[in-house]
């Protein structure tokens, strides 16, 4: 039953991908302002789910959580820097591309849900909401980048429920996880999926949130790390 609680938070996680492409597909779409504001919100409440739900207090001073954080990282780095290189080979390769960025976002962020599941019965809500929100500007700008190249709105929203069943099964694992990884607080994948979304607020999710959303990127960033912070701090 647990893992199937588990399964359940990963796909409501992932079910704004699909609420973005609705909102793409509006007559009247999201301006591109508006979007780089929520993902300016999202990108602080990330930052608070990663200070406060992921990193584990001292793990500074364990060689293998270390470790497993930076590794995170540099996965994240080079399976970017990968995708990256994809979308110059044209539409069909960058819409891949598209795909495989948002599993690479969207997978460590759901085994970390149903790890949380495992270690307590309960999902950790501040990191919930962090993912919730930062998937929709991710979900619009990828949806308009689609219409653009030709995609129905069955193709498109296709996509968007298949990332979404990926992401179930993501967070099912994670909480087969928690049983299986040598330490019993699931530390070492908390602090690996730590590593690389971190690696993505700084590399893109930050950056385009201040490209398309100005200078009240940065209030709104704070305005999401209080959010997240608070919701972690009540739970």
């Amino acid at each position: 039953m647990g893992v199937l609680a588990a399964a359940g938070w990963g796909a409501l996680a992932a079910f704004s991908l699909v609420v973005g492409a609705w909102l793409a597909y509006q007559p009247r779409p999201v301006p591109p302002t508006r979007v780089g504001m929520v993902m300016g919100f999202g990108s602080g409440a990330l930052l608070a789910a990663i200070a406060y739900e992921l990193v584990p207090t001292g793990f500074h001073q364990d060689v293998l959580l270390f470790s497993a954080f930076g590794l995170g990282a540099v996965v994240f780095f080079f399976a970017d820097a990968l995708v990256a290189g994809r979308r110059t080979m044209g539409a069909a390769s960058a819409e891949r591309s598209l795909v495989i960025g948002t599993l690479l976002d969207g997978v460590p962020e759901s085994m970390v849900l149903g790890i949380g599941v495992a270690m307590g019965g309960e999902v950790a809500v501040a990191f919930l909401v962090a993912v919730f929100v930062s998937n929709l500007p991710e979900s619009i700008g990828a949806t308009a980048a689609m219409r653009e190249h030709g995609h129905t709105r069955a193709q498109t929203y296709r996509m968007w429920w298949l990332i979404v069943a990926v992401s179930a099964l993501a967070a099912a694992i994670g909480f087969l996880l928690y049983h299986v990884v040598p330490r019993a607080d699931g530390g070492y994948v908390e602090a690996f999926a730590a590593g690389a979304v971190l690696t993505m607020l700084a590399d893109s999710m930050i950056p385009e949130a201040y490209r398309q959303g100005g200078k009240a990127t940065g209030l709104l960033a704070v305005l999401g790390f209080a959010v997240a912070g608070a919701l972690s701090a009540l739970q």
